[in-house]
């Protein structure tokens, strides 16, 4: 199997199976809300497109940010801390971050798409292998030198090759990274040091995240492997 590393500005080359990682926080928090119920979270690439879409889709809200904050209309933010304490049976979301979900808007020649991270890793893997593909794409969002998306997808990438890797070393990467460090800061307190835990619970969750795309629109549900 091949592995390839793509970011923002090259993963509309990426075909095949291609899995758009996003650690902190988008994809952490959106496998939080299914979780808490939610139905279906449809990703957008900007705060217009979620309110725009948000009054026209019944029994939705919006969620993400904008600097990491939620931009105004929106319903919810970017937080598995403040997510875990909503009620969101039957709701569809509609998702617009700075990272995450431009990635997956950005996959264009995607054959297969999934958003992930670390509380999904286990069952991201057993989607992916039934389709034994010859090819794997991660799409580092945050780039680079964000470290903790890159130490899913090598973490991800361990996991396809049959290995066990240890996951002590892969959650010290997510608290050193550039993007944990105002979540250790207590003069931010919206940005909750409790998200890091949330967001290195390793497996929390038994289902993966695929993204369909319909009529221009990305649909990403809770699918159990």
């Amino acid at each position: 199997m091949k592995f390839n590393y793509t970011n923002l500005e090259t993963c509309h080359t990426a075909t095949g199976v291609v899995l758009v990682i996003d650690v902190l926080r988008a994809f952490s928090n959106a496998a939080y809300a299914f979780s808490r119920g939610a139905k279906e979270i449809i990703l957008v690439s900007s705060v217009e497109e979620a309110l725009a879409l948000k009054a026209q889709v019944p029994n939705s809200k919006a969620m993400g940010e904008v600097g990491g904050l939620p931009p105004k209309g929106f319903d919810f933010g970017n937080s598995p801390t403040q997510i875990l304490e909503e009620e969101l049976t039957g709701l569809t979301l509609i998702q617009r971050t700075g990272a995450g979900t431009q990635g997956a808007v950005r996959c264009v020649n995607a054959d297969v798409l999934l958003a992930t991270s670390f509380t999904v890793a286990g069952a991201t893997i057993k989607h992916v292998l039934k389709m034994v593909p010859s090819e794997v794409t991660f799409v580092i969002t945050g780039g680079y030198n964000n470290d903790e998306d890159v130490a899913c997808a090598e973490y991800l990438e361990a996991l396809l090759k049959g290995q066990n890797p240890g996951t002590r070393s892969f959650i010290k990467r997510v608290y050193d990274s550039r993007d944990a460090i105002q979540h250790l800061d207590p003069n931010q307190p919206d940005f909750p040091e409790s998200d890091l835990d949330y967001c290195t619970r390793i497996n929390a969750f038994d289902f993966a995240m695929p993204i369909t795309r319909k009529n221009n629109q990305l649909t990403m549900q809770a699918i159990k492997p």
